[in-house]
């Protein structure tokens, strides 16, 4: 079981969200027991980038499968997984020189949102109480694969002006911080979890130590999904 879980968990992180919620699907029955549940988790993500002032948050979609490893004490257990989609960034910066003369005047008076795109994987301790509300804290590690700058310039009855930049080069890869949030657990404990939790990056998103210090900044709001923890519950018992 130990490694069918290892290899699906590093197989999801090259594939896409589709073949992810597939995946989740056929075998999510099977990977649910009395110590561990799996599910699919997901929903909108409000990001920043710290130490970038004049940035908005947006929000942001995010889908992706979580494990609660349970303790013999089932109210404690670690929560881990992979957001498989997960967006960060921020919106509405100001446009900056792009060496080229044209690229320049046609962009002037514009906009930059930049796009940072990674494989996010939170390790969290989870502890229910009674009452189905939990806490959970701890960090989250994550793996940068896609980051851009969109330029963008709205034009009076034309088509709005756009330009894309890869900037992955000057990012670091990797990025880690403190996640932390609280939840309630539906259907009296055996439902639907509900959450928010906020994401406080520690890891300078710049390799030039010349530029000012930025930090991935997010809240999120989840949903998670138990997929065949019903099941395990209500299947009778093989012993005769």
């Amino acid at each position: 079981m130990k490694t069918f879980i290892l290899g699906l968990f590093f197989i999801t992180l090259g594939i896409s969200a589709d073949g992810q919620i597939l995946i989740s699907l056929l075998f999510g029955d099977k990977l649910n027991s009395e110590k561990l549940e799996f599910g699919l988790d997901g929903g909108v993500n409000i990001p920043r980038i710290r130490g970038e002032e004049n940035g908005k948050a947006a929000g942001k979609f995010n889908l992706g499968f979580y494990f609660d490893i349970k303790f013999n004490n089932l109210n404690w257990m670690i929560h881990t997984g992979v957001i498989v989609v997960s967006n960060m960034g921020t919106r509405g910066l100001p446009v900056y020189t792009l060496n080229d003369s044209l690229l320049n005047s046609s962009f002037e008076g514009g906009q930059v949102h930049r796009e940072l795109e990674y494989f996010n994987v939170p390790i969290m301790v989870k502890h229910i109480f009674k009452n189905n509300f939990y806490l959970q804290g701890g960090g989250m590690v994550g793996i940068l694969h896609n980051a851009s700058d969109v330029f963008s310039k709205n034009v009076i009855d034309k088509e709005d002006l756009l330009y894309t930049l890869d900037i992955k080069n000057g990012l670091h890869r990797i990025d880690a911080g403190l996640m932390g949030g609280i939840g309630y657990r539906l259907l009296g404990g055996n439902g639907m979890n509900i959450a928010v939790r906020y994401y406080y990056g520690l890891v300078n998103l710049n390799k030039d130590s010349a530029l000012p210090k930025n930090y991935n900044e997010s809240i999120y709001f989840a949903v998670g999904i138990p997929i065949g923890a019903g099941k395990k519950k209500t299947e009778p018992s093989d012993e005769n």
